[in-house]
C-alpha cells in the first residue's frame, strides 16, 4: 500500500512540475514579443539575405528561347514551348513553365542563360491546396510578374490556370451541337 501512495505522488508531482514550467514558459513569453509579433507575415514580409534564392522571376521580352537554362537545370523541372518567329528570326517563347515540385532552388538555370532574363527572386511563399499550383507557366501569369516587375503570389498562379480562351474554335463542329443525321435531331 505504501508503495502505491509514493506512486501516486511522483505521477501528480511530475505533473505539477509539468505545468509549473508551461506557465512560466508563457509568463515569459508574453513579456517579450514573440516571432508572430515582430513580423506579422503576410502584412510585414520577413526579411530575407541579399544573396537568397527564391521562387524564379523571368523576364519574357528578353528571353530568346535558347534553352541553356531546361538544358542547366539538374532535375528538369524546366518546360519551354516555343515556335519560330514569323517576323525576323529567333523564337517566340508560347510557354516558360517551372515546376515547383521538382525544384531544388540550385540557381543553375541562371548562369546561362545569355540575356539574363532568369534570375532568383525574394519570394519564398507560394503555398497551395494542390501540386498543380506548383506549376507555374511564366507565359501565361499577367505582364508584371511574367516581367518580373512583381512578385509571384499564389494568387496571381491560380488566375493564370484559368482557361480564358474557349475550347471550342471558330470552324470546328461545337461539343453542344449535334452532326446532322445523328439521329438526335426532333
Amino acid at each position: 500500500m505504501r508503495e502505491w501512495f509514493r506512486n501516486v505522488w511522483v505521477a501528480v508531482s511530475t505533473v505539477v512540475y509539468g505545468l509549473y514550467v508551461t506557465i512560466r514558459t508563457m509568463a515569459r513569453t508574453y513579456k517579450t514579443k514573440s516571432f508572430a509579433e515582430i513580423y506579422e507575415y503576410p502584412e510585414t514580409p520577413v526579411p530575407v539575405k541579399a544573396r537568397y534564392r527564391g521562387f524564379h522571376r523571368f523576364d519574357l521580352t528578353t528571353c530568346i528561347g535558347c534553352e541553356k537554362c531546361a538544358v542547366a537545370c539538374p532535375v528538369d523541372c524546366i518546360y519551354i514551348d516555343k515556335t519560330k518567329s514569323p517576323v525576323g528570326k529567333g523564337f517566340r517563347v508560347d510557354g516558360f513553365t517551372i515546376d515547383y515540385t521538382k525544384c531544388m532552388f540550385c540557381a543553375l538555370c541562371v548562369e546561362p542563360c545569355p540575356v539574363d532574363c532568369i534570375f532568383m527572386g525574394s519570394n519564398f511563399d507560394l503555398s497551395c491546396y494542390s501540386r498543380d499550383g506548383c506549376v507555374v507557366d511564366y507565359a501565361k501569369l499577367p505582364l508584371e510578374v511574367s516581367w518580373g516587375q512583381a512578385t509571384l503570389n499564389p494568387t496571381v498562379v491560380a488566375e493564370s490556370k484559368v482557361l480564358y480562351e474557349p475550347v471550342w474554335v471558330k470552324g470546328e463542329p461545337s461539343p453542344f451541337e449535334y452532326p446532322v443525321g445523328s439521329g438526335t435531331e426532333s
